[in-house]
């Protein structure tokens, strides 16, 4: 990975992370929280896309794919504050 891809990738990511807090919270998480959130929901977006055929497609796809990662993240992280 060159350094455009990271950049790239850090820029969705930290755009799906604020989408998700946005939707979720209400907020975001600050830039490098969401970051991080953005980051690990498209590793879980992409394995839940992947699980159901889906694939994603430019940059929009990819955006919508990690906010989407991100909000089962964050689901999953409240239910285990719940508890």
């Amino acid at each position: 990975m060159d350094v455009e891809g990271l950049i790239i990738y850090l820029i969705i990511g930290a755009i799906a992370g604020w989408l998700s807090g946005v939707l979720m919270k209400g907020k975001g998480f600050g830039l490098l929280g969401n970051i991080v959130v953005g980051i690990v929901g498209a590793f879980i977006g992409g394995y839940v896309f992947g699980m159901l055929g889906i694939s994603a497609g430019g940059i929009i796809g990819l955006i919508v794919m990690a906010t989407i990662g991100a909000m089962v993240l964050l689901f999953i992280v409240r239910l285990i504050k719940r508890a």
